[in-house]
């Protein structure tokens, strides 16, 4: 009985070590396949992105609402203001047109002015927001 009981217990034991040995070892490596493409497309992204900078300067949004408004708008602008570039940004779930690029606060609030005289709900966007 005791000679059974032991057998038992070292059986139950080497199972139970082989097998947590085996759960713990993973050597798998996984493996990425992507498209060419992708990584086109991604840099592609990172031109518009970096074309936009809107982190980097201050831009005065002169409108808010729904994609062929804005587009509207910004063609609006640019007949009125052609030395002033203008941009159309979609954050869900308005577009937004953003306009200038002005390296100082000083410069952009005097276009602020300027601009608000035509448009009266333009408002002042800092960098980084």
């Amino acid at each position: 009985m005791r000679n059974l009981a032991f057998k038992s217990t070292l059986i139950i034991s080497l199972t139970t070590l082989f097998f947590s040995t085996k759960s713990i070892a993973q050597e798998e490596k996984t493996k990425v396949i992507q498209d060419p493409k992708f990584e086109q497309l991604l840099k592609e992204k990172q031109k518009i992105n970096a074309s936009i900078a809107i982190n980097n300067s201050y831009k005065i949004q002169i409108f808010y609402g729904n994609g062929s408004e804005a587009e509207k708008k910004r063609a609006e602008f640019v007949k009125t203001y052609k030395d002033i570039e203008a941009t159309i940004v979609y954050a869900n779930p308005t577009f937004k047109v953003y306009v200038g690029s002005y390296k100082s606060r000083l410069h952009a609030e005097k276009a602020l002015t300027r601009i608000k005289e035509k448009y009266p709900t333009a408002l002042l966007i800092k960098p980084g927001k």
